[in-house]
């Protein structure tokens, strides 16, 4: 009998206990899109990684409306109010103004368990293009606050803003452009918007120039693969 009593009171216990669900062990990728743009154009990249597994929080936010300190708080709030769980892995990635974002992100409000970062033809060192059209009106009444800090000058001033890399960054520029005028305009190899040397940062684990246009990077292939690659291994497979 005392057996069969013991066998009851461990039934009942394990019939009491919560068993973590298989997505509480999944890792979560952060995505967050560029200026003058929202969640859908990142839809493509957020399905493939859900594909292959990792949750994904595809944030929408004001790319237009305030200035890049201020995106910066408003992002760190909306996700402090989705993931509760900090022992969750959380890995990011920012494509174009996005991944300025990121990089602010983590200098404001690591999270504790940070996973690997991915920027996407960010322009850490600002764009010409920008240089060019800041003054225009409109540029400013489409691009905002935020759109006015994107130039080459302003990237100096806004470093303090991003922090230093000590986290486990990959970059992945383009060399590809439909958009010749914008080209003119930037030094060197772009993807139409950003030159190939603006994406580099100092700390970056691995860099890797892919034959895309900055426009359609989120839904380019290659782009996909080596993103994946870098979020799961650190490395990108050439």
């Amino acid at each position: 009998m005392s057996h069969i009593f013991l066998r009851l009171v461990i039934i009942l216990l394990l019939a009491g206990t919560s068993v973590p669900s298989h997505a509480e062990h999944k890792e979560i990728v952060i995505i967050l899109h560029g200026i003058f743009r929202t969640h859908k154009h990142m839809q493509p990249l957020a399905d493939y990684l859900q594909k292959e597994g990792y949750e994904v929080l595809n944030l929408d936010y004001p790319s237009t409306k305030y200035s890049l300190n201020e995106l910066i708080d408003l992002a760190v709030k909306d996700i402090d109010s989705r993931i509760t769980d900090k022992t969750r892995t959380i890995n990011f990635v920012g494509y174009s103004m996005g991944g300025l974002l990121v990089r602010g992100i983590i200098a404001k409000n690591r999270p504790e368990q940070l996973g690997r970062v991915v920027l996407l033809g960010t322009p850490n060192h600002g764009s010409e293009v920008t240089d060019f059209l800041k003054d225009h009106f409109l540029y400013k009444k489409f691009y905002g606050l935020a759109g006015q800090q994107l130039g080459t000058k302003d990237s100096q001033n806004l470093q303090p803003l991003f922090g230093k890399v000590d986290y486990e960054l990959g970059i992945i520029a383009g060399n590809f452009t439909i958009d010749p005028f914008s080209s003119y305009l930037i030094p060197g190899i772009d993807d139409g918007k950003v030159s190939i040397e603006s994406t580099k940062l100092e700390g970056m684990k691995g860099h890797v120039v892919v034959s895309a246009s900055h426009t359609f990077f989120p839904s380019n292939e290659e782009v996909q693969r080596h993103m994946l690659n870098f979020l799961k291994n650190g490395i990108f497979s050439h």
